[in-house]
């Protein structure tokens, strides 16, 4: 019998909101438990909160230094007694590369994984400094983004695409109020990232314009819309006949927001703005459909819309792909791989 690892593992996991219950850093502590081993969490922010003076809109503008170096050494003293095998580190504001080596120190025995979900590294300094501490980085693309946190110098680089949870990521029989014909979540618009994402921000800005003068078109989040958290999403995303999935930048290999697995998870048909190599996940005309123009993706919702047969057809096989290939559980299993053999098996693997 394999020995069970001790998985400590460090995010901000939004233990003060019901976003809790959806984002990513849930379903990886879910995974390594349902392979056996032992986790304990640390929520990063919330803890920090617990210290600051400050709050509100305040908390981000006013984090006095004495706060930081309190919830460090909390942190420090709980990864010292709890002697992990493997120090997991979501990456997240206020924690920085300072932090990654006072770990090293008191674990030094233990394999420090680090993983990031957004897009841009460059922009982010202090987040390549943390990459570079780590003996193992892994982010959602295989493409420009993941080569920039090699080039700086972090050690083993690896593509792991988002997980999905299908224990509450799937069909649900809904009130009227949340069904639609087709449902976007998310943001219109990422000011700060616009400019650097040369114009493709503009582009899922004027095609999700467009989208909310139609007819049943639900759009949450943005346009003054109320967002909707918790199992809600799941809830709105499998009481829309379409789903659309589309990024902050569409061009980088492999890469999607977790809206993606999301959105296919819940068995809702899929419209998903293309990305290079993107079928090596999900084919096209099998577990959903790409598009590449506005054009292209209105006049497939205007096809789908009224060929019921087929878009339930290729909903269920991307829902069944989603559950079988991209649960926490596999996903789990393929970092553990990754730290003990320094890759894993699947057809869209990439380690630098």
């Amino acid at each position: 019998m394999r020995k069970a690892k001790r998985i400590f593992v460090i995010a901000d996991f939004k233990d003060e909101s019901p976003m809790s219950i959806r984002i990513e850093r849930r379903r990886w502590p879910k995974g390594f438990t349902r392979l056996g081993h032992d986790v304990q969490r640390f929520s990063y922010r919330n803890v920090l909160t617990q210290f600051n003076p400050f709050s509100g809109r305040h908390f981000r503008r006013f984090m006095p230094r004495f706060v930081k170096k309190i919830t460090d050494s909390i942190l420090e003293q709980q990864v010292q007694r709890y002697h992990p095998d493997i120090i997991f580190v979501h990456l997240l504001k206020y924690l920085d590369d300072e932090t990654i080596k006072t770990l090293r120190q008191v674990a030094p025995n233990a394999t420090v994984i680090v993983r990031d979900n957004d897009p841009f590294p460059e922009q982010y300094p202090s987040r390549i400094k943390i990459a570079k501490e780590a003996d193992i980085f892994t982010a959602t693309n295989a493409g420009r983004f993941l080569q920039t946190y090699k080039d700086a110098g972090a050690k083993t680089c690896a593509f792991i695409p988002n997980p999905c949870d299908p224990d509450i990521q799937h069909p649900y029989d809904v009130e009227d109020e949340w069904k639609s014909d087709i449902i976007f979540t998310g943001k219109a618009d990422h000011r700060r990232l616009e400019k650097i994402a040369g114009g493709n921000n503009n582009h899922r800005h004027l095609l999700l314009k467009k989208l909310s003068k139609m007819q049943n078109a639900k759009l949450y989040g943005c346009f003054e819309n109320p967002r909707v958290e918790g199992l809600e999403t799941f809830w709105a995303i499998s009481g829309a006949k379409i789903a659309l999935s589309i990024n902050i930048v569409n061009n980088v290999r492999l890469y999607h927001s977790d809206r993606l697995i999301n959105c296919l998870a819940c068995g809702t048909f899929t419209l998903a703005k293309r990305v290079p190599d993107t079928d090596l996940l999900f084919e096209d005309r099998k577990h959903l459909r790409y598009f590449d123009t506005e054009d292209e993706f209105f006049d497939l919702v205007d096809y789908y819309l009224q060929h019921e047969q087929e878009r339930e057809k290729i909903a269920k096989a991307g829902m069944q792909r989603a559950h079988a290939e991209f649960n926490c559980e596999k996903m789990a299993q393929y970092m553990l791989d990754l730290i003990e053999t320094g890759t894993y098996d699947s057809p869209w693997s990439l380690v630098l």
